[in-house]
């Protein structure tokens, strides 16, 4: 059973990025453009250039973008992480101590899930893997043949 499961992990991984990665990016596309609700389920969309909310759109937006597709997934869910992270200690956490009393079960969450990414990488199905699997090939093909010395 568990060699099973171990060999469907890339899988697994990737489906989780990609369903993390599209969420994000909601997110920051409700705020961006006004689409799914809207910045704040009001239809609104963030003041451009606002600090913090139009930037953590942006985040949201490109970042998740690049998560759900798999392209430089680590950098993109580290930054991605640390706005999350940000967003919980300066908006939720100043009103409660628990992230269920402060409204910011999703900062939290979006924070660690994207930590997760950071270690694990893009798993199946990332564009990641397929330039990674080009540029491999590419270089085994300009590296010359293994020489044996001579004995004499």
């Amino acid at each position: 059973m568990s060699g099973r499961l171990d060999s469907a992990q890339p899988y697994a991984l990737g489906l989780f990025r990609i369903v993390v990665g599209l969420l994000f990016a909601c997110h920051g596309a409700a705020a961006l453009f006004g689409v799914l609700g809207g910045a704040g389920g009001s239809g609104g969309t963030a003041e451009t250039g606002a600090w913090p909310h139009w930037y953590a759109a942006v985040i949201e937006f490109v970042g998740g973008s690049l998560v759900l597709l798999g392209l430089g997934t680590r950098a993109a869910a580290f930054i991605s992480s640390g706005a999350m992270a940000y967003a919980y200690f300066s908006v939720h956490q100043p009103e409660a101590l628990w992230p269920l009393q402060n409204s910011g079960e999703s900062a939290a969450m979006y924070c660690w899930a994207m930590f997760l990414l950071v270690f694990t990488g893009s798993g199946a199905f990332g564009l990641d893997r397929l330039f990674t699997r080009r540029n491999g090939q590419r270089t085994a093909a300009r590296r010359p043949a293994e020489q044996t010395p001579v004995a004499a």
